[in-house]
């Protein structure tokens, strides 16, 4: 079985999406756990029509451990609300997974809406960069597919830390796991956040964690002054 463990506040908008798109999946075996860091729309009323567990939440990191403590799967994949999955996802997502002895792996994202300029900017700005940093420098966002195993051995993930938690779990799990990225499918991801704070800024932002998470750790202060939710 696989949990799939999606943080949330306020996503009825995009929320629908990502559950109708794992619905239309060729796979049964999964369970969903929503974790939901107190939502005032419809949020927790969609979780429950699709069948999801709702639980209380917080930050990401803190939803996502939360839902690990109640997941029954072997496997754990972790989502972001805003993802949408492709048609037979798990059916190539999975067996990529064990052929390639991975224990940790993440994605390849395509923005929605699809351009060739959005498109070509998620491809220059993380696409590329992940796949070929993919031994030495391990990133991970939107969703990551892990061995509930090797998750219970790395602690979960650092509450304390404020942004890229996600790789900052990737980076720890390196050092003791196969850690790859997939190149069977990806995941679509809404461009939200870049419409919001716009390409530079974002862009900014995210070379700067990198620069931190490699020059001094992990980022636990709220320089980058990070909130959970989007319009």
């Amino acid at each position: 079985m696989i949990s799939i463990i999606i943080p949330t506040l306020n996503e009825e908008k995009y929320l629908p999406l990502l559950l109708e798109s794992i619905k239309k999946q060729d796979f049964g075996d999964y369970e969903i756990i929503l974790a939901d860091a107190g939502s005032t729309d419809k949020t927790i009323e969609i979780a429950k029509k699709y069948g999801s567990r709702v639980i209380p939440g917080g930050l990401p990191a803190r939803g996502r451990n939360e839902g690990t403590r109640i997941a029954r799967g072997d496997i754990l994949f972790f989502l972001d609300s805003d993802a949408v999955l492709p048609d037979n996802f798990f059916e190539k997502a999975l067996p990529e997974f064990g052929n390639r002895k991975l224990e940790i792996a993440s994605f390849c994202l395509v923005p929605i809406p699809r351009s060739r300029i959005s498109l070509f900017l998620y491809n220059i700005s993380y696409n590329w960069p992940i796949v070929a940093l993919e031994k030495i420098l391990p990133h991970a966002a939107t969703g990551i597919l892990v061995e509930k195993n090797l998750f219970e051995k790395l602690g979960g993930f650092d509450e304390d830390v404020k942004l890229a938690e996600d790789m900052y779990l990737a980076r720890r799990a390196k050092r003791i796991a196969k850690f790859g990225i997939i190149r069977s499918v990806k995941i679509y991801a809404s461009d939200r956040r870049v419409k919001e704070d716009g390409w530079l800024k974002t862009g900014m932002k995210f070379f700067l964690c990198e620069m931190h998470m490699i020059f001094i750790g992990p980022v636990k202060s709220d320089i980058f002054k990070y909130r959970f939710g989007h319009k």
